[in-house]
């Protein structure tokens, strides 16, 4: 088969499962069952495309494996931090501006179709490694990639656990968490999660294909500019006074050592 003939069956691969998780969401009233899907979305891709791609080179299982512990991790740990939380004040904002009679269909469009099409577009660079992957053994661009994904791992998993401890005492509320992880950047799991995709990028730079790399690009642009830094950095700052402070002193996003 051709690149973008697996390409398009993990599209409706990946349509099918935002379809039904829409239509979840209708019966529950609760659009937030879309974020507890995103890393395994991108399962179903890498999936899709290790199936139809010809071979079982070390490459391919490779990836697969990477691929399959970062996306099952997240929506496990997202499905642990907001099962029986209620919606996200996000979608339950547009609920509120749409009306229930048309936020239903509205949220198809707005969220589901959007999620699935960029989780389709940033997969590119698995499709890449696997589809050019043949028969070459691993080489050093393969370890950077790993190396990437190790680091971007544990920033990642690492942060996600700091906060979540952070957040379990109830003398912290109102505080800002500014030790581990986070003394070194204010976002060190979007930090790690772009790690990781590069650590994709170069996996696919190693197989030989390099369009597909525009994925990786696109998570670091919609994780900076889009959905995750610039919303909860606005969030923070109107909720929390010292994150001001926390904001002079810490690196925003590429971990660094804080300012005196």
């Amino acid at each position: 088969m051709t690149f973008i003939e697996i390409y398009l069956i993990a599209l409706l691969s990946i349509m099918v499962l935002m379809s039904t998780l829409w239509i979840v969401s209708v019966f529950i009233k609760n659009v937030s069952i879309v974020d507890l899907f995103w890393g395994f979305g991108f399962v179903v891709a890498a999936a899709v495309y290790f199936i139809f791609t010809d071979g079982y080179q070390t490459r391919k299982v490779l990836l697969l494996t990477l691929v399959a512990i970062w996306g099952l991790r997240l929506s496990i740990y997202l499905a642990w931090r907001n099962i029986g939380k209620g919606e996200d004040f996000r979608y339950a904002q547009f609920r509120k501006n749409y009306g229930e009679h048309r936020y239903w269909w509205i949220s198809f469009f707005q969220t589901f179709l959007l999620q699935g099409v960029l989780m389709w577009l940033i997969s590119a660079p698995l499709l890449g490694a696997m589809y050019y992957s043949q028969n070459s053994s691993l080489g050093i661009l393969d370890f950077i990639g790993v190396a990437l994904w190790i680091i971007g791992l544990s920033f990642e998993a690492g942060g996600d656990f700091q906060l979540a401890k952070f957040k379990s005492k109830p003398d912290n509320k109102g505080k800002v968490l500014n030790n581990g992880f986070w003394r070194y950047t204010r976002h060190p799991n979007y930090f790690g999660d772009s790690a990781v995709w590069w650590g994709y990028g170069f996996i696919c730079l190693a197989a030989g294909s390099y369009i597909p790399v525009i994925g990786s690009i696109l998570m670091t642009a919609l994780i900076i500019k889009v959905s995750g830094v610039a919303l909860l950095e606005k969030s923070l700052k109107d909720t929390k006074p010292q994150y001001r402070e926390y904001i002079e002193k810490t690196s925003a996003f590429i971990p660094w050592f804080p300012k005196k």
